[in-house]
């Protein structure tokens, strides 16, 4: 009922918000009489303000049209690679007329990077994406919005994650691949290389994990906290809801991306009316640039897809309440998830100092679960000074932390 009511709200004020935005507009373009009023950018600044928080906000692009490559500019090309129910395998081609770039192109080692479904689309991994297209042929997971997912396309769980995972990297072809996973994936991602090895198959090179919840019983966090402090009903009882009829997904069980997107904000809620106020100071003062900048971090932050009912539950359930990877007793499919099964790949273990999501250690868990791995093959990394985001987002992920992802990629890539 209250996904209905969210909609019912959003249709309501739909009328409003296209007004808000059109007097923005009328009220600050110099072309516009409007403009020309006293108090006139006091009104623009509060109906874009308005507009802003009022609005919809669509699934952002990528935008990656070209990279700078083994001294070239090199366009880049986005499709799709191999396409399932709830998500797409997407690719980054570059290309070249260069003959001897080309063939530096095609030496490049491939990347899967493994995108959380935990509320952002994969499109918050842009600047992760942009800077391994340097020197790296790059896949990317880009999980689809469940609303936008026909019912009859069946429930989707934990174990669908990892079973796309595996067939993700046999698609790709596990003889020079690395993986990198952020946040929520580091479980799935673990889980499904540790199958892979107990049945035999090929690993990829490497495995880099970015904090992620390995284990949740280390240096918990808020985010650790509510999901320990309900019962797994709860969660059942009070965010999973039905899909409205005006989507594709009508009635499939969702847990919508407007609750997240207010528990996010229920995280931090000074930060952002902070935020907000100042984008408000910045288009009176004429600050367009710092304006933009608002613009172009919320159009993200804002952008939010609602997660399966089934996998959402089965994640508090495996990783956060009942710990079982590190308790050795997760089964996927009657076989047990077995870490230490894993030989003949490299683990590289990123922490964030001042992570607020997944605090220390909870990521490092990693390297005790695999005990069937050589130290020499072991690497952990906690970087300075850096929040969740920035180990994966900004110039500390380009200048301090791709430079070691990248080393160890090509230490131990054959």
């Amino acid at each position: 009922m209250l996904y209905h009511l969210h909609e019912m709200q959003r249709s309501l004020l739909s009328p409003f918000v296209a007004f808000s935005d059109a007097a923005a507009k009328m009220y600050s373009q110099p072309s516009s009489f409007l403009s020309k009023l006293p108090g006139a950018p006091r009104i623009a600044a509060t109906y874009e303000l308005m507009y802003r928080i009022g609005k919809d906000y669509e699934k952002p692009e990528f935008g990656i049209k070209s990279v700078q490559a083994h001294g070239h500019e090199v366009p880049v090309v986005e499709y799709t690679a191999l396409a399932k129910p709830f998500c797409r395998l997407i690719r980054f081609k570059r290309f070249s007329d260069d003959p001897k770039t080309v063939e530096d192109l095609k030496d490049d080692p491939p990347v899967l990077v493994v995108a959380p479904l935990s509320g952002h689309h994969a499109t918050l991994l842009r600047d992760t994406v942009r800077t391994l297209l340097r020197e790296h042929k790059v896949y990317i997971t880009d999980w689809i919005d469940a609303r936008m997912v026909p019912a009859d396309q069946g429930a989707f769980h934990l174990d669908d994650y990892i079973d796309y995972v595996r067939e993700f990297i046999r698609h790709i072809g596990a003889e020079r691949l690395h993986v990198v996973s952020v946040c929520q994936p580091t479980v799935p991602v673990m889980a499904a290389a540790s199958l892979m090895a107990a049945d035999g198959e090929r690993l990829p090179r490497t495995l880099t994990l970015m904090g992620g919840p390995i284990d949740t019983r280390k240096s918990p966090t808020k985010v650790n906290d509510l999901a320990t402090t309900k019962p797994l009903s709860w969660f059942r009882h009070s965010v999973i809801h039905e899909v409205p009829r005006n989507y594709p997904g009508h009635r499939r069980q969702v847990y919508p991306g407007f609750l997240q997107h207010a528990g996010f904000l229920a995280m931090n809620p000074s930060r952002h009316f902070n935020s907000h106020w100042d984008f408000y100071q910045d288009l009176l003062r004429g600050d367009l640039e710092d304006a933009q900048a608002h613009r172009k971090f919320y159009d993200e932050y804002n952008a939010v897809l609602d997660m399966p009912a089934e996998y959402y539950l089965d994640t508090i359930a495996v990783v956060f309440q009942q710990h079982l990877l590190p308790r050795g007793r997760w089964h996927v499919r009657g076989q047990r998830v077995a870490p230490e099964a894993i030989r003949d790949t490299a683990i590289f273990t990123i922490e964030g100092e001042l992570d607020d999501i997944s605090g220390l250690g909870q990521t490092a868990a990693a390297h005790e679960l695999t005990r069937g791995l050589a130290d020499e093959r072991k690497r952990h990394r906690t970087v300075e000074g850096a929040g969740h985001y920035g180990i994966f987002s900004g110039r500390r992920w380009r200048e301090v932390v791709y430079p070691e992802v990248r080393a160890f990629m090509r230490q131990h890539g054959g």
